[in-house]
């Protein structure tokens, strides 16, 4: 049964290439590189979407036409909105929902038109997965990061959250939008700009998703100085160090 793990940029899953075994290489497909292997005794497909809402569900329906793919994660970085949603702490997203969409007043805001929902769930025996390796990492955080990164980032306090994450066109960079986003979402524990496209595919193949976000700004006027170096620094290892607890717990399936 393979899986897809995916991500938007290089550094939210660096290193997790190096780790697979029996690669088969890269294969090109509609401008994307999806490369095959085995990673933890599953057989893999890493794939890079690309920012943004299309871009991600393009990828998405590759993974599904041409890899058969039968689960999805998607991995990478976020803004935090929820209280308590510290940067270096992990979202695992118990749905998704594209804060942009509105074709309103033929349909009411936020729902994505014919499907007749706003929420796009994500696979409950797989989140439930996730948030438990999410939660051992954060146990082990100074192991996982190391000191010095560890003390920058002040992961010797990181936590996991489950709830509700957010996606749109638009990366969230000042006080103003992300207070606007927590008066509309209230719930809403971070926002991005991929997942929910991802899960409205995956709803569309009923293909199982899930998704994991490690929280690098809390989208405010910092954001975009924050970003680069959250990317650069913790990224890769949070996504190696989540995603490898959470394919051996599948292993126990």
């Amino acid at each position: 049964m393979t899986i897809a793990i995916l991500s938007a940029l290089p550094e939210e899953q660096h290193g997790l290439a190096a780790r697979m075994s029996s690669s088969a290489g890269a294969v090109q497909q509609a401008g994307r590189s999806f490369t095959r292997g085995v990673l933890a005794g599953h057989d893999v497909v890493l794939a890079l979407s690309g920012i943004g809402k299309v871009a991600a569900a393009t990828t998405a329906t590759v993974l599904a036409e041409r890899f058969g793919v039968r689960r999805v994660l998607f991995t990478g970085v976020a803004g935090g909105l929820g209280a308590g949603v510290r940067v270096g702490d992990v979202v695992v997203a118990e749905a998704c929902l594209q804060h942009d969409m509105d074709a309103s007043p033929l349909f009411p805001r936020h729902e994505v038109p014919l499907y007749g929902i706003a929420r796009f769930p994500c696979d409950a025996a797989l989140t439930a997965a996730l948030r438990q390796a999410a939660d051992a990492v954060a146990a082990d955080a100074a192991a996982v990061f190391g000191p010095a990164v560890g003390t920058r980032y002040g992961l010797d306090r990181m936590g996991a959250h489950t709830g509700l994450l957010l996606s749109g066109d638009r990366f969230v960079s000042s006080q103003a939008a992300s207070a606007a986003l927590r008066a509309e979402h209230p719930d809403a524990l971070a926002v991005e700009m991929e997942a929910a496209a991802v899960a409205q595919v995956c709803h569309d193949y009923r293909l199982p998703f899930a998704a994991m976000r490690t929280i690098s700004d809390r989208a405010d006027d910092a954001a975009h100085v924050d970003f680069p170096a959250f990317l650069r620094d913790v990224a890769g290892l949070a996504a190696c160090a989540v995603v490898g607890r959470w394919l051996d717990l599948l292993s126990k399936e």
